[in-house]
């Protein structure tokens, strides 16, 4: 936000009609269901193409009416306030989302897999539903295998790209904080600078775990239906992967406000908001090597 707001303290900006709340639910309904016809191999890959390109219009179009409002002085601290608590909700809502995922790890490897193999009391589930399996992690279950299979796939490992993954985002936490204090000391050409750092390490991040999931699908047999294992490590890491992507766009949006002056000390939550989500991204990843790659 810029320095100036509402000259009225105690009203409360109603914006004019939008189009943008129901272009998004528009813009959503259209990338799953292109999602949906990908996963399910009813249409290529492509068409998920026009549901992303709609997201994109959607932020530029959206966040540059909420930039212009508050560069014309539309809001005041109660405008603010209501900021900071849409932020707060919306990664407490993200943090459900992942919950979801790793919750979903969690039940199929420490309870699914002993009940299906007949551990303890489980005999008669394991001799009724499926007496032949063994339990054990990894698991793919009767699934589909990648090209590079060569009849079983491999786990990914945790050394290698995913270490490299891991120091670049933990990085780009240190830079995105020291880019926020330089913010509110008025050292303008560190924040620049240590902000470009952090969306240059998430597009890194990005780019290596492209190349990381080329290496899992053509030398070591991995894909979405290779069973329990394939879908929750390309599930958590690629929504994980997608999440980086749009806060690396937002800091490179944050990057260009700076470099036009709009952020002051006092008013810049714009980019306080941009902050949080990159520490919840990073939060997140920590939680994804340990329990996807190492355990």
């Amino acid at each position: 936000m810029s320095e100036a707001h509402a000259p009225d303290a105690d009203t409360y900006y109603v914006p004019h009609g939008s189009p943008w709340p129901i272009y998004g639910s528009v813009t959503l309904f259209t990338l799953m269901a292109g999602a949906i016809a990908t996963l399910n191999s009813w249409l290529p890959v492509w068409s998920l193409v026009p549901g992303f390109v709609m997201l994109a219009s959607l932020f530029i179009f959206w966040f540059g009416t909420v930039i212009r409002e508050s560069e014309q002085g539309y809001y005041n601290h109660a405008v603010d306030r209501s900021f900071r608590l849409g932020m707060m909700w919306f990664i407490f809502s993200e943090i459900m989302f992942f919950a979801a995922f790793f919750g979903a790890l969690f039940y199929a490897r420490s309870l699914v897999m002993p009940w299906l193999s007949g551990e303890g009391t489980k005999f008669f589930t394991n001799l009724l539903l499926w007496h032949d399996y063994r339990g054990g992690w990894p698991t793919n279950g009767p699934a589909a295998l990648g090209p590079g299979a060569g009849g079983k796939f491999e786990t990914v490992s945790p050394i290698g790209l995913p270490a490299i993954n891991t120091a670049l985002l933990l990085s780009s936490s240190v830079t995105v904080t020291i880019a926020h204090h330089a913010l509110i000391t008025g050292h303008r050409a560190r924040l620049a600078t240590f902000l470009a750092l952090t969306f240059i390490l998430g597009f890194t991040f990005v780019g290596l775990q492209a190349v990381e999931y080329h290496e899992a699908y053509t030398e070591l047999g991995l894909q979405l239906g290779t069973g329990i294992y394939g879908s929750t490590f390309f599930m958590l890491t690629g929504f994980h992967g997608l999440h980086v992507t749009v806060g690396a766009i937002i800091l490179t949006v944050i990057w260009f406000r700076v470099m036009k002056g709009q952020l002051t000390p006092q008013r810049h939550f714009a980019f306080q908001a941009a902050a949080w989500y990159w520490h919840f991204v990073d939060i997140v990843w920590l939680g994804l090597f340990i329990f996807v790659y190492w355990l």
